[in-house]
């Protein structure tokens, strides 16, 4: 026989009874027709007594995986309960005094906009059940309801909400695995300026594109090395505590973190940090930089590591990065020799401590053979072979090699990816710098493919007489008075045969080629400087300003100045 709730019929209770233990995440769980599931907590608001007890203690809460969790006799006495409980369904009547079901509904969607509503009445009105649907309320039934079809609701409901939170775990994960992903790219970013394996114009680009602020007038690069306290370094042969270590970065990290400022790049295995801060004047971000680093150096005074600190110069341009990140590689091995001496004030010295020649590899790249490889590996590598370099100076030159082979292999008319795909797994190339023999034996192969693609392009009709040109248009292209006539002359065509040759080469036009290369240096400069539009049109070989803004126009949809603005725009928050 079927069972009518609100009858004055009692049985025994269920919502007192022993719940079945608690899940992984510490949420009740109960047995019920959804197998094991979360406890969902349900409030119940009736007026009358009998109806509110008759339901109460007649549906077996537990089973179909609910527990009640509080009840009252009107929408005004229960407002504060379900602001303190916040449960995931509420089962209310319609008519009761001082604040009706609808009105109540109204209220818990706007507060409380998760709960699921089910809303009891004794009135079949169509109204009432299109105010209902207009307050999202899951479902509506009509006095008297059996206690089958209240269990037979709550099942369904439960696993709606089963549903919903498994969605609502999976979109955080998601947002999880994104954020993680953005940080990767981030810091990617950031290395490639530190290494200098990127122009000005394609960082601001990369970083509007994750919603980084990179912009600024001012850059200077910080080195930390986390090293055991003086009295462990009397006693080698004791093991490190990398526990240490890492509870220091994570410190530091959390000291910078909230700081848009500043951004940190981590090297956990080798307990060493690179800060780069940001501000407005050189001024500033010296007085930031060391205010930081004292709070720094007092929190870790209370652990048993120390600090060893490189400091780069202040910087103008987004471009010289890598400058101020030398001079502070080269001021934290200097203070590796000598621990007790004084950070220096501007990383002096750099170059005694970074000793490898980087224009020694582009120009074996571009006049190098393959049986010459070992002898420039002897004069390329062998400097830091007579020095122990850190890890991060190691990662340096190794990116560094495999960057300028890249812009190499792009210049000759390659796809850098498709010739060097180590390109798209940078980490994976930073573990093969644990030493300079490591890097030597990682960079053979990649210097072997790089000069046969050289070779082969050699080979193509006119590739030289192209790169030729194009190498004196990219040096040359601020000179006002560069023409197509002049470079011809300079490769030893006539103007006529060297249009048509540039042309096929290139898909572009000499006069195409050109202006895109003056737009592209005129767009680093309003991105990068404070430069007035006239001095930039005549940095990039325009010498009316005027026609420099309608060239500018035409080729980017934009005016300089509309163009310069369109970076200062805040970039706007992202939804999570």
């Amino acid at each position: 026989m079927l069972t009518r709730l609100g009858s004055p019929t009692h049985a025994t209770g269920a919502s007192g009874a022993a719940l079945s233990g608690r899940g992984e995440d510490g949420s009740l769980r109960a047995r019920s027709g959804r197998g094991a599931t979360v406890t969902y907590q349900v409030f119940f608001v009736e007026d009358e007594i009998v109806t509110r007890e008759g339901i109460r203690d007649n549906v077996d809460w537990q089973a179909h995986g609910f527990q009640l969790c509080g009840e009252a006799p009107d929408g005004e006495i229960a407002l504060p309960l379900l602001q303190a409980a916040r449960p995931d369904v509420l089962i209310t009547d319609i008519k009761m005094p001082f604040m009706d079901g609808l009105q109540l509904c109204k209220i818990v969607r706007e507060r409380l906009p998760r709960t699921k509503i089910i809303i009891l009445s004794g009135h079949d009105e169509f109204e009432y059940a299109q105010q209902a649907i207009q307050l999202g309320v899951t479902e509506y039934l009509l006095k008297p309801v059996t206690v089958q079809h209240l269990h037979q609701v709550l099942d369904q409901l439960g696993a709606q909400l089963d549903r919903e939170r498994r969605e609502l775990a999976a979109l955080e994960r998601l947002h999880q695995q994104l954020a993680e992903s953005r940080a990767a790219l981030v810091e990617r970013l950031w290395f490639k300026l530190l290494v200098g394996a990127i122009s000005a114009a394609e960082a601001v680009e990369q970083s509007d594109a994750l919603g980084l602020d990179l912009i600024a007038r001012c850059y200077l690069v910080v080195v930390i090395r986390i090293a055991p306290q003086a009295p462990r370094v009397a006693h080698p042969s004791e093991p490190v505590d990398y526990a240490d270590y890492q509870r220091v970065q994570d410190l530091v990290a959390s000291m910078v973190g909230p700081d848009p400022d500043v951004s940190m790049l981590r090297k956990d295995l080798e307990a060493e940090l690179v800060l780069i801060i940001k501000g407005n004047t050189p001024h500033y971000l010296l007085e930031a930089r060391d205010v930081l680093l004292e709070h720094l150096q007092a929190r870790v005074r209370h652990t048993t590591c120390q600090l060893r600190i490189g400091l780069g110069a202040p910087r103008e341009r987004i471009t010289d990065i890598g400058q101020s990140f030398i001079e502070a590689l080269a001021d934290v091995e200097r203070a590796g020799r000598d621990p007790q001496a004084e950070p220096a004030a501007s990383g002096e010295h750099a170059s005694e401590w970074l000793q490898v020649d980087r224009s020694a590899l582009e120009d074996y790249l571009k006049c190098g053979v393959q049986e010459e490889i070992d002898d420039f590996f002897q004069g390329f590598i062998l400097p830091l072979s007579t020095t122990r370099p850190s890890s991060i100076i190691r990662e340096y030159v190794l990116l560094d090699l495999l960057c300028t082979t890249a812009r190499l292999i792009q210049r000759w008319g390659g796809e850098p990816e498709q010739v060097l795909p180590e390109l798209n797994q940078l980490e994976a190339a930073l573990a093969h710098a644990g030493s300079v023999e490591a890097i030597r034996e990682y960079a053979q192969p990649i210097l072997h493919r790089a000069l046969a693609f050289r070779d082969a392009q050699a080979s193509a009709q006119h590739t030289g007489v192209i790169q030729q040109a194009r190498d004196y248009i990219d040096h040359h292209y601020m000179d006002p008075d560069i023409s197509l006539q002049a470079v011809a002359s300079r490769v030893g065509h006539s103007p006529s045969h060297f249009c048509t040759v540039f042309s096929d080469a290139t898909g572009r036009t000499f006069k195409s080629y050109l202006t895109g290369l003056r737009i592209q240096r005129a767009k680093e400069l309003l991105r990068t400087t404070g430069l007035r539009t006239a001095d930039i049109s005549d940095q990039v070989g325009y010498n009316d300003p005027h026609y420099f803004s309608l060239v500018f126009r035409k080729a980017t949809g934009l005016s300089p100045r509309e163009f310069r603005q369109q970076a200062q725009r805040p970039v706007p928050a992202r939804a999570h």
